[in-house]
């Protein structure tokens, strides 16, 4: 990375829980394409004043987790359609004191969806029903999918989420059959849930597509249970990796390339 200067522009990404992931990946590019930008990480009990800084301050972009994904709206001067399809937002773009705000997992789900020819014909199984399975549902639905259903431990939240799309929601696990299954809860993470599968293993023998929104690890039960009975797969650690590339892109006005976007991807998960 260049030394520390005067002119060098600022991008940071604010959260709960401050992690290496997004700082690597942004930081790897930079130095990668020579850029005279730095990113950092932070976390707030004030989130308000913290945009007010974004904007007072001159910060270029801001990336925003979770708990912040909603209260930041009405801090900011415009939402991209990515962010109003789902009344969430996790990228900030200062446009001259303008900020604009947008959802690159949306974009990045929307995307993959597209990258893998998924059959919209399909029907699909949603587990979870948090602030990513918001994005996750809204791009199905904006890519035609009629037949989606949620799958919730909480009742409300998963109806809530369903019905604003016009499926339908469950408590229960339907019976196996041709679907896509999708991954949305922290089942197959690092950690307590490790050795989880978010489905059962009758489901994933029926199933055509299978997608684990989980990211660490990228080769989650789920995606390895898929794996070995030949399903087509889509794993975490290629949204976390596109969502980044696509706030990479509206920060530094630059595109990286994808083998640009998998060494970054490859370097924030060391």
């Amino acid at each position: 990375m260049p030394i520390l200067n005067k002119d060098m522009t600022l991008c940071i990404s604010l959260a709960a829980r401050p992690s290496n992931i997004g700082t690597r990946f942004h930081n790897y590019l930079y130095d990668e394409l020579g850029l005279n930008f730095v990113y950092k990480a932070f976390t707030t009990t004030d989130i308000d004043g913290a945009i007010a800084g974004v904007r007072a301050l001159g910060i270029r972009g801001c990336s925003v987790s979770m708990p912040f994904k909603e209260a930041v709206i009405p801090l900011v001067d415009e939402i991209e359609p990515s962010g109003a399809a789902i009344d969430s937002v996790n990228t900030i773009v200062n446009d001259g004191g303008r900020l604009i705000a947008s959802n690159t997992d949306y974009e990045a789900v929307a995307e993959l969806l597209s990258v893998h020819a998924v059959d919209p014909g399909l029907p699909v199984l949603v587990r979870g029903s948090g602030g990513m399975a918001k994005a996750v549902v809204a791009a199905f639905h904006g890519a035609g999918f009629a037949d989606v259903t949620v799958l919730a431990r909480n009742e409300a939240a998963g109806r809530s989420l369903a019905e604003r799309y016009g499926y339908r929601a469950v408590t229960e696990a339907p019976a196996p059959g041709d679907a896509v299954l999708v991954n949305v809860t922290p089942l197959g993470m690092n950690g307590p849930d490790a050795d989880a599968l978010a489905f059962p293993a009758s489901h994933i023998d029926a199933a055509r597509t299978v997608f684990d929104v989980v990211a660490f690890p990228a080769e989650t039960p789920l995606i390895v249970a898929a794996r070995a009975r030949d399903i087509p797969v889509i794993t975490g650690a290629e949204v976390i990796a596109l969502q980044a590339a696509r706030q990479f892109s509206r920060y530094t006005g630059v595109t990286p390339t994808p083998e640009q976007v998998a060494r970054a991807s490859a370097f924030s998960r060391e």
